[in-house]
């Protein structure tokens, strides 16, 4: 069997994808970190501290290190042609600005985006803005990032005549 036919399909890559994500949002939701108390409970250091959740990401941790530890002794992945392991190491502007707007959501809304998207399922009012309220900054990301791309390609690059309104 040739390497292209070895590859898995599209449809098991999808479906891998699909269970992983069903079993994370399990844990959250067993964890109990799908409701926003428990996040606001942790980030209240000098209150009522709840540190159930850092057990929580103290379990994940160890879990992924020991599975890690166990799989990158294979040559390929079983679902991929190669390893797709990030390998930059820099800290910009847009991943600092970035974080800190993810914490401060994180701690006024009591969410981040796995347990927000898995909280729809309440029916409760809360997830439905903290996700409509996180795509949308996303959205706006992108079209700030578009923007700005159009504009540094705009000064390095005339238009055409033909490319201006109204042609010639």
């Amino acid at each position: 069997m040739s390497a292209v036919e070895a590859r898995p399909s599209s449809r098991a890559q999808h479906a891998a994808s699909f269970a992983s994500g069903l079993l994370f949002a399990l844990g959250l939701a067993l964890a109990g970190m799908t409701e926003p108390r428990k996040v606001i409970g942790f980030l209240d250091v000098f209150g009522r501290w709840d540190p159930s959740l850092m057990f929580v990401m103290v379990g994940g941790i160890a879990v992924n290190a020991a599975v890690w530890l166990l799989i990158k002794k294979r040559p390929t992945p079983v679902l991929s042609a190669k390893w797709l392991v990030p390998t930059r190491r820099d800290l910009d502007a847009r991943l600092i600005v970035g974080s800190a707007l993810f914490g401060l959501g994180w701690g006024l809304g009591g969410f981040c985006p796995g347990p927000g998207i898995v909280s729809l399922a309440s029916g409760s009012m809360g997830p439905w803005v903290f996700v409509l309220a996180m795509l949308l900054g996303m959205r706006g990301v992108a079209a700030w990032e578009w923007s700005e791309a159009a504009r540094q390609a705009g000064a390095t690059v005339t238009a055409s005549p033909s490319s201006r309104p109204g042609g010639a």
